[in-house]
């Protein structure tokens, strides 16, 4: 169609003009002029000749139909229209190349994103880091919070999970025990004094999770046939029964190897060797849709061998007692 015949058609159907997305190589030579300043200039950033530069910016004021540039002498410079088009546009192109250095830093920084359980962030994965830091210098690893109650929402390119290892869409590998063992704080017996007998920790304070029934499979696993009495506080998840113990509320039952450091510590004590074992376990957890990085397959190696390690090297004995198997002179 003939310019013309178009200019003719656009006077009757005026919604026609500007149907399309203007021409985008066009635009980016028109902002490349007003930017540096003229051709000759865009021409050596875009690195094409002058005369392609004049050609694309024939290309937009012909679409545009309006006069982008005027001649000043030898020079060629913004029109009114062209500068205030160019104050419109400006911004756009500023996202545009925002958005492509933050992309390119991202690839030069190797960086590994990770969600999980606070509690199993500060017990476990985190005071084990520093030796994978150390290995592995050029990786950045992202700690994020895991949404337990909506796991779906995860963009993370792995998780660690805590449940029966089944999530829809994600390939999971158990990778610690979610074993629970009663403790409670040094702080707690010295008040209280030892505590010799599952039946007699049915007269302490116990702190309960959300669902309340750990107590009770574990009293029943003991043969302890009354039921524990409900006078200690609820709490949401294990973080928040951390602190309870450590400011002395109760007695918890506790997933053993994420409270490690505070036993190791001696800030907590195992009441009894008795763990109770409900199914629950903690998982490594990949998309099944999405290809694992070099770096994050390097993570995933090195969170396997940590497993191992506690799996081969087992636990120490953190009972209240002192070293000759007596208990605490509390």
């Amino acid at each position: 169609m003939k310019k013309t015949e178009r200019l003719a058609n656009e006077e009757h159907h005026p919604q026609s003009l500007l149907v399309n997305d203007p021409p985008l190589r066009a635009l980016c030579v028109f902002e490349a002029i007003a930017r540096l300043g003229g051709v000759t200039l865009a021409a050596q950033e875009l690195a094409i000749s002058p005369s392609a530069v004049s050609h694309q910016l024939k290309v937009l004021e012909e679409y545009l139909q309006i006069s982008l540039t005027v001649r000043q002498g030898r020079r060629l410079i913004l029109s009114l229209q062209g500068r205030e088009y160019y104050r419109s546009i400006r911004a756009a192109f500023n996202v545009l190349r925002q958005a492509t250095e933050h992309l390119a830093e991202q690839a030069q920084t190797r960086q590994v994103t990770i969600s999980l359980i606070p509690l199993f962030g500060m017990g476990w994965f985190i005071p084990r880091l520093p030796s994978f830091m150390q290995a592995n210098p050029q990786t950045e690893i992202n700690v994020v919070y895991a949404n337990h109650r909506n796991y779906l929402s995860d963009a993370s390119d792995m998780s660690i999970r805590f449940g029966n290892g089944q999530w829809v869409g994600y390939q999971s590998e158990k990778l610690i025990s979610g074993r629970m063992v009663p403790v409670c704080s040094l702080a707690f017996l010295r008040i209280h004094g030892y505590i010799d007998s599952p039946e007699q920790l049915l007269q302490m304070p116990l702190l309960h999770d959300e669902e309340r029934i750990s107590w009770n499979a574990w009293f029943i696993q003991q043969n302890v046939k009354r039921s524990p009495r409900r006078n200690g506080p609820l709490f949401e998840d294990g973080l928040l029964t951390l602190a309870g113990v450590q400011a002395g509320l109760g007695c918890a039952l506790m997933r053993e190897p994420l409270i490690m450091p505070y036993l190791d510590s001696g800030e907590l004590v195992k009441i009894f060797d008795l763990p109770l074992d409900d199914d629950r376990d903690y998982y490594l957890c990949v998309r099944q849709d999405s290809e694992m990085t070099q770096d994050g397959k390097l993570l995933q190696l090195w969170l396997r061998k940590a497993a191992k390690e506690l799996l081969l090297y087992g636990t120490k004995i953190h009972l209240a007692t002192d070293g000759n198997g007596f208990p605490l002179n509390i």
